[in-house]
């Protein structure tokens, strides 16, 4: 048979399409399997991340369907956000157009591939029923109070007049026209993720087991619950009137309450509303301002990474307990979005604390001490220790104060013990086109109010010109005017869309209803009920927190509105590595581009699949090697050219392993391990490189014998154990050589494992002197003749005082 990739790979992925062969069945008796990988955004191009992502979700589905699983594999587009409105900037074609388009072409890229992929569940998350429904949930969520709108401060490019969300300020300047950007506040909608903290951290108990430790770790850490103390500032009376009597205190959280006496300044964040208050007033100078300004340009994600800076303010707070007179410091360390946006800082005990005194020459004060040694003037100190300096608590260990100095603060009714989480609430507004319309309408009688759910979807107008500059909905001559669902007043509809995040929240959930349902339900339960959760999920690292943790917490909401019954989304995770060139990420900029469309011109589908799966286990990152891709080809080829020596048959030859010769059984082993690392892979392990690597073994091994029923055999188990991998090629062999009824699983068949022949140790005097390969029956007396004469040497002129046998292991022999 001659190996003609394309021809062979057109064909069958016609007949899998004709036959609907991957379209997930109705029968929820069937033990069930839902692979899922992360959808792509309709970028126009497929690129190799893809290949690898999609190639091996596809060989965990083909895999459980041929064990007679019921598998969910499905695909869509997360197709709301900001690059379908640069390129209508760019190109001047309308985002949906040009989004619908791209989807276009990257599923027929995708049908190239081979992959499983479920048509009838295939979605674009700007569809207008998935708009629906997710408008739905959205008001649901409103009812409950789980979204609210409170006025935030953003990130403004004047120039542009839009919002900008972190990724897209650069250096303090906008992305688009590199002008500053300044901090403005603005009316923005949040998600109450913060209600579901302590769930969202107790529930990563159940992941520990399928999720990598590293995404658990980051997952946690970003919840970061802590126990403190938590309690007020008071501004001096000369202060207060500095802000003309608007604020008159400020709160702080600290883990450290053991450290109180210590403190030396407080420092805010430099969108804290003392700061906002003092950049209205004429209280501080021009050049201040701008410090500020230029402080609070920079996104806070890049700030922990930058030299600490400060910049001082003529406040002064009370310290709660001695009533001393503390400075207050503006700092970019102290980020608003973490607990009140303001700190107690104690120099002598934070590193952090340490060296910004150090820089600004402010007092730092001991007031614990090492067990056992003297302080060190020139280091914060953040072990445990012993109280100094701390009126009343010196003496004792710092961990004893800590718990006696909250019930100080509780008994003069100054603080409280509380729990606190970095957890924030999700922002989820975009100042933008292209995404779904938030379905809320501003009344001047009735506030804010929903959209009647029968009005639903809110639909974008299309009738747009998108410049760049402004939301395009605010300035469209008539969409936004409506009438008041409840006074039928004039009213104005929000011109916000959704953070794309929304959507990639609760798609897996969507894919699990079956289509008949889609017009008129959110979600069918019980089709839900039976998919989830999902027992694979693939994706990239970078999306190990926010997406995650996102759809963690819509799970736990939509159990909650009752549409599932789950409590987490994803029992396996599964983060695959990138694929790299010359070292660096590929990208158009680094002009190191592979086209995954040239590489399957050139060698076909499997070939590309077979390199991405064999070049690195799936969690590291493959370094592209053109010498590997052609080396994958001609493993294929050289697969193909060894189907000569098969029987054609329906059935797998019936082998008395027992009757064959030492080579044949060999040959017989490789091929069952390269069957059990199969099971192995899908089971927990993903290698699917050394799996691939056993097989190219058991084919090498099989190549060294003649015997038809061992070759055939062993090369139906090496197309069943490589069809997930190379469907096309395995598909069109198993039809000119065997029955396709019978290509399905195969069972492991424990006596090819049984060696005939065990190697004995022999020892002189303990000392280890030759082996020998001996039959595995052979009786105690013989192995002791065999084991003399293999060291006959070592027993030239010596008398044999003792022989010691250890069964299947050793004989020693003790010799004067």
């Amino acid at each position: 048979m001659e190996y003609k990739p394309l021809e062979i790979e057109k064909k069958w992925q016609k007949i899998w399409e004709e036959k609907r062969a991957f379209e997930p069945e109705e029968d929820y008796k069937k033990p069930k399997k839902y692979i899922l990988s992360m959808f792509p955004y309709p970028s126009g191009r497929m690129h190799m991340g893809h290949v690898r992502n999609y190639t091996i979700s596809d060989a965990f589905a083909r895999f459980y369907a041929k064990r007679g699983f019921n598998v969910l594999h499905p695909m869509g587009w997360d197709a709301f956000g900001m690059p379908a409105e640069n390129a209508a900037i760019k190109h001047g074609i309308h985002p949906k157009k040009w989004t619908y388009s791209n989807i276009e072409y990257m599923r027929k890229e995708f049908k190239s591939l081979g992959l499983s992929f479920s048509s009838e569940r295939e979605f674009a998350t700007c569809d207008e029923l998935y708009t629906k429904h997710e408008q739905k949930i959205f008001i649901q969520m409103w009812q409950r109070g789980l979204i609210y709108r409170k006025k935030s401060l953003v990130n403004w490019c004047r120039e542009c007049h839009t919002v900008l969300a972190n990724e897209q300020v650069i250096e303090g300047c906008c992305w688009r026209c590199d002008n500053p950007i300044i901090q403005k506040e603005m009316y923005q909608y949040f998600a109450k993720i913060t209600d579901y903290a302590q769930e969202l951290l107790d529930d990563l108990k159940q992941l520990e087991k399928g999720w990598p430790n590293q995404v658990v770790t980051m997952q946690r850490n970003w919840i970061g619950r802590s126990e403190g103390l938590e309690f007020d500032f008071e501004l001096t009376d000369e202060s207060k009137k500095i802000l003309n009597n608007k604020i008159e205190k400020f709160g702080v959280f600290t883990t450290r309450a053991d450290t109180i006496y210590g403190v030396t300044y407080a420092a805010l964040a430099p969108e804290h509303e003392i700061v906002l208050e003092l950049l209205k007033s004429d209280i501080i100078d021009k050049e201040t301002k701008e410090k500020i300004v230029k402080m609070q340009s920079v996104p806070p994600r890049e700030r922990g990474a930058r030299e600490k800076e400060g910049i001082k303010t003529s406040l002064f707070a009370l310290h709660p307990l001695t009533k001393e007179k503390i400075p207050v410091w503006i700092a970019n360390f102290v980020i608003v979005e973490y607990g009140s946006g303001a700190v107690m800082s104690v120099p002598a005990h934070d590193e952090r604390d340490f060296e910004f005194a150090k820089k600004y020459d402010l007092p730092v004060r001991y007031v614990i001490k090492p067990k056992e040694r003297d302080i060190n003037s020139d280091e914060a100190f953040t072990d445990e220790g012993i109280m100094i300096n701390s009126d009343g608590f010196d003496g004792i260990l710092n961990i004893e104060a800590k718990k006696k100095i909250i019930e100080r603060f509780e008994k003069e009714g100054i603080g409280k013990k509380v729990i606190n989480y970095k957890l924030r609430d999700w922002g989820l507004s975009r100042q933008r086109y292209w995404g779904t319309p938030i379905p809320l309408i501003h009344c001047e009688n009735c506030g804010t109010v929903e959209a009647d759910l029968s009005t639903l979807p809110v639909t974008l107008p299309e009738d747009v010109e998108i410049k760049g500059e402004g939301n395009p909905l605010d300035n469209h001559p008539s969409w936004k005017y409506i009438k008041c669902p409840k006074c039928k007043k004039d009213a104005l509809r929000e011109t916000d869309t959704l953070d794309t995040f929304v959507e990639s929240s609760w798609y897996f959930l969507r894919y699990a209803t079956p289509r008949k349902f889609w017009e008129d339900e959110v979600v069918d339960k019980k089709s839900v009920d039976y998919w989830m959760s999902v027992d694979q999920y693939i994706g990239g690292i970078e999306h190990a927190i926010l997406h995650l943790l996102y759809s963690r917490f819509f799970t736990k909401v939509m159990r909650d509105l009752g549409y599932v019954s789950v409590d987490e989304p994803f029992t396996n995770l599964l983060t695959q590595g990138m694929v790299l060139k010359d070292g660096a990420k590929m990208s158009k900029s680094k002009g190191n581009i592979v086209d995954p469309d040239d590489l399957i011109a050139k060698y076909g589908a499997d070939t590309a699949r077979l390199f991405i799966l064999f070049a690195a286990p799936p969690q590291k990152e493959i370094e592209w090697n053109d010498s590997a891709v052609e080396g994958s080809f001609k493993f294929i080829r050289r697969f193909v050219d060894r189907s000569r020596f098969v029987q054609k048959s329906s059935e797998i030859p019936k082998i008395d392993h027992a009757s064959l010769s030492k080579e044949e059984k060999y040959a017989r082993k490789k091929v069952y391990e390269a069957l059990k690392k199969s099971h192995e892979v899908y089971k927990n392990g993903y290698a699917f490189n050394t799996m691939i690597a056993a097989c190219m073994e058991a084919l090498n091994a099989l190549s060294d014998q003649k015997n038809e029923a061992v070759w055939s055999e062993g090369y139906f188990i090496l197309l069943n154990v490589l069809e997930p991998v190379i469907p096309h090629i395995c598909f069109e062999l198993s039809e000119n050589f065997f029955d396709l009824k019978n290509f399905g699983n195969i069972e492991i068949i424990n006596e090819v494992f049984e060696e005939d022949t065990i190697t004995i140790v022999v020892s002189v005097n303990g000392k280890k002197r030759g082996d020998m390969e001996i039959a595995k029956d052979t009786q105690k007396e013989q192995i002791i003749l065999a084991a003399k004469e293999n060291v006959s040497k070592w027993l030239e002129g010596k008398n044999i005082v003792k022989e010691i046998y250890v069964p299947n292991k050793l004989v020693n022999l003790v010799v004067k």
